[in-house]
């Protein structure tokens, strides 16, 4: 049963995404994709803070979902969502987690794709001069990635964005800090601006596409996959149960279908992350 070939696909975006997930989706669905004309995503709140979001990426996600066949009188739609900050493994490290998702109102069907990543350029920083301002630029990959110039963290009194050129940058660094004496540099994190960024969003649309692409055994409804895991892979030494993952749960949101897979990767772990052999 093929439930997209054909089928026209609205990407709810106004920041060029549909340049990663338009030409994926078409080869790998076989849908039609298209980008709505005069689309507002940032009603749904914005990187900059200029509008809060008020929803979990999740719901933010979806709600495009909602908003762009609403518009178009599409019954089958797009839509991404990212969220920075500390990894959960790593705090030290930045984390950049996109979530794709594939809403189907023909087959009352969602599906979301997941990426969660290290390689981000996310960050800001105060500075006071213009060389701490070309160190941040260069660290943050500029003129490629683009920045955003404020007069202090958080701030939307005088904001700056989509900065991507150093003649650009260091004027309206010159115009923050005749202002206020300091500003606030960070990273713009919009996908149109920040080739890292976009690279996650292809990633998380390769994870959706692929949950697509995989029907339950029982009702043949795409987007059969992964939802929780067993933890307790033993240990290689002592034989006790570690916080590894041990198997994975496989469910079908439609009929209910489940499965239990053994971990494929490995099937004891190393006494060094066991909490007996190393506590």
């Amino acid at each position: 049963m093929d439930f997209f070939k054909g089928r026209r696909l609205v990407i709810a975006t106004k920041h060029q995404k549909e340049i990663i997930i338009g030409p994926k989706a078409a080869s790998r669905l076989g849908v039609l994709p298209f980008v709505p004309e005069d689309f507002d995503t940032d009603v749904l709140g914005t990187f900059s803070g200029e509008v809060p979001r008020e929803s979990d990426p999740l719901s933010t996600a979806r709600r495009k979902c909602e908003l762009a066949m609403e518009l178009t009188g599409c019954d089958l739609a797009i839509a991404s969502e990212g969220s920075f900050g500390a990894h959960p493994a790593y705090v030290f490290i930045p984390g950049n987690e996109e979530i794709v998702m594939l809403k189907d109102l023909k087959n009352d069907l969602e599906i979301v794709g997941k990426k969660l990543s290290t390689d981000t350029n996310f960050g800001g920083e105060v500075c006071r001069n213009q060389e701490e301002l070309e160190a941040f630029a260069i660290k943050s990959g500029f003129p490629d990635h683009a920045l955003i110039i404020r007069n202090a963290q958080d701030s939307a009194e005088t904001i700056f964005t989509g900065i991507n050129s150093w003649d650009n940058l260091r004027s309206k660094f010159q115009n923050i800090m005749g202002r206020y004496g300091d500003a606030f540099i960070e990273t713009d994190m919009r996908a149109m601006y920040n080739p890292k960024r976009m690279k996650v969003i292809g990633e998380a649309t390769d994870n959706l596409l692929e949950l697509a692409l995989t029907s339950c055994s029982e009702c043949e409804t795409p987007g059969y996959g992964i939802t929780d895991v067993v933890k307790g892979l033993p240990c290689d030494l002592c034989g006790a149960p570690t916080q590894s993952i041990k198997s994975y749960i496989y469910s079908c949101k439609k009929c209910g279908h489940r499965e239990i897979r053994p971990n494929p990767h490995k099937s004891v772990e190393s006494p060094q992350y066991c909490d007996f052999c190393n506590p």
